[in-house]
């Protein structure tokens, strides 16, 4: 039976979020509306909440909830073309922007979505199903270097080029549909397991990332946030691995320092530059919540404010 889905942080995240009960805010990640009916929760009658994402089923409750609350709208899409979507529903400046990044629970545990080693089900791996290539799409075309460069950069994983080779000489084989197959293959190439962790576990976030263009998205929409968040309006981010966690707090720390000039200029605080201002150190979850939801052991978030 798959696990209910647990929202991570959940009011660390709109209480950093949330400054004004009159605004207009978004969830970029609906996944199963945990954060977005935790915000509403907070709106007065004025306030407004836009929420999007690329699942069909999160956008089955998202669709819901909708109809519910006249303050919600959802669109489907990524929120990398955030400035689309709120163009296109007459919306304008926002006052926060909400991203609780990675796989849900749901997508985890539901064996025919194709993102878990762990149980067999075909090898898809896209949060969207209608679009784009799925896993096994793209491993039957790749080059081996290109296997190489994706478990490197994305999966951080030391024993790429041995694992991408076998993946090239099973493939030649036979086609590789079936994620049971493809953890089988990593598993035996794999010559030394981490404790605790599945030998496939790096490969199959390498993949999925390369996939669903997870880090693309996120550069493109830390990118623009500026421009669509009004003076004062915040950014969160819950990250739950090393490199979403690297390109947010890099942005941040940027945003935040401005233009870097040379040391012992006297330059007062409103020419240095800079564009946001960090909120708060790194926010993890509680013991408690670790308890309670193990998934949420490696949840970090960031927050920063717009400047005037």
């Amino acid at each position: 039976m798959a696990a209910p889905h647990e929202t991570v942080l959940l009011h660390e995240a709109v209480d950093s979020l949330v400054s004004s009960p009159a605004g207009l805010y978004v969830d970029g990640t609906f996944g199963r509306g945990g954060h977005s009916r935790e915000i509403l929760n907070r709106l007065d009658e004025s306030g407004r909440l836009f929420a999007c994402d690329k699942d069909e089923e999160a956008e089955r409750d998202a669709r819901k909830l909708e109809a519910e609350d006249s303050r919600f709208s959802f669109a489907r899409g990524s929120f990398a073309d955030l400035p689309v979507h709120l163009s296109e529903r007459g919306l304008g400046a926002v006052d926060g922007i909400l991203l609780d990044l990675g796989v849900s629970s749901p997508q985890l545990d539901q064996a025919e979505r194709g993102f878990s080693f762990q149980q067999d089900g075909p090898l898809d791996m896209r949060m969207d199903r209608g679009r784009g290539e799925s896993a096994a799409d793209w491993i039957a075309v790749a080059s081996e270097q290109e296997i190489i460069d994706v478990l490197r950069q994305y999966g951080e994983e030391r024993f790429a080029k041995r694992i991408a080779g076998a993946i090239v000489k099973a493939r030649s084989e036979t086609p590789l549909t079936r994620t049971a197959q493809l953890a089988a293959i990593v598993r035996e190439a794999h010559p030394r397991w981490e404790k605790h962790k599945h030998p496939a576990t790096r490969s199959f976030q390498a993949i999925r990332i390369r996939v669903n263009r997870e880090l693309d998205d996120l550069a493109d929409l830390l990118s623009l946030a500026l421009s669509v968040l009004a003076v004062g309006g915040r950014l969160v981010v819950i990250s739950f691995h090393s490199l979403e966690d690297r390109l947010v707090k890099r942005h941040l720390r940027d945003m935040s320092r401005g233009p870097q000039l040379p040391r012992n200029l006297p330059v007062r605080d409103a020419e240095s530059g800079a564009q946001m201002r960090l909120l708060g150190k790194a926010v993890r979850a509680s013991e408690a919540e670790v308890d309670e939801n193990p998934r949420s052991r490696s949840a970090i978030m960031r927050c920063a404010e717009k400047l005037a």
